[in-house]
């Protein structure tokens, strides 16, 4: 499988689980020029912007250390390109990450709420 295909992958998983948990789906891989952002969910009374990384191997960390600074840049610059778009009164936002490890016996989903601030 490759890197698209896996990515693809990770970004259902990580939709799935996070419908378990309540949130809403409002939009996948939303692009705003070159940059993207995996999911953009609704939870209570949030609109959480969602990065998934999924990897099997440990060799360059663990998938949640994959979103540097300047990653969280990329997202920022998504994310209020969005809210400038898309209107949501009342609503906070945030931004979290899924990390999902994947071993040839089990797979580990991570949620990280909140994984970083805007400046």
């Amino acid at each position: 499988m490759g890197t698209v295909e896996k990515g693809k992958t990770g970004e259902e998983k990580a939709a799935e689980y996070l419908k378990r948990k309540g949130f809403e789906i409002l939009f996948r891989n939303y692009r705003y020029g070159h940059k993207e952002i995996d999911i953009i969910a609704r939870d209570k009374k949030y609109i959480v912007f969602v990065e998934v990384k999924a990897g099997k191997s440990k060799s360059f960390g663990p998938p949640q250390g994959w979103v540097d600074l300047r990653k969280q840049r990329k997202l920022a610059e998504v994310a209020k390109y969005f809210l400038h778009r898309h209107k949501f009164p009342g609503y906070d936002f945030r931004f979290d990450v899924i990390a999902i490890e994947e071993s040839s016996s089990k797979q580990s989903i991570e949620h990280i709420e909140n994984a970083f601030y805007l400046d």
